[in-house]
């Protein structure tokens, strides 16, 4: 799915059923990479930001509390989609 159409859906609210590939590629088209995986934790950092966003892949969807949190993360930080 589009990055564009995924932060709409999920500005609307739509958590539920989302893809976890989807969803990382979201991340890093906010300039957030992947820093280290340990075990079922996709750790995901971003230069100039000390948080980290942990995900994880729950047969093959992200989970929606972490979307949330993500979210609250790049709208903290004033981020916006590279392409």
């Amino acid at each position: 799915m589009n990055s564009r159409k995924l932060l709409v859906k999920l500005l609307a609210g739509h958590f539920q059923n989302v893809r976890f590939g989807d969803f990382q590629e979201l991340l890093e088209d906010f300039g957030f990479y992947l820093s280290r995986v340990s075990g079922s934790h996709h750790i995901y950092t971003h230069e100039g930001i000390h948080d980290i966003i942990n995900i994880q892949n729950v047969k093959g969807q992200a989970k929606p509390y972490q979307i949330r949190q993500a979210l609250k993360l790049v709208e903290l930080h004033n981020l916006s989609l590279e392409e």
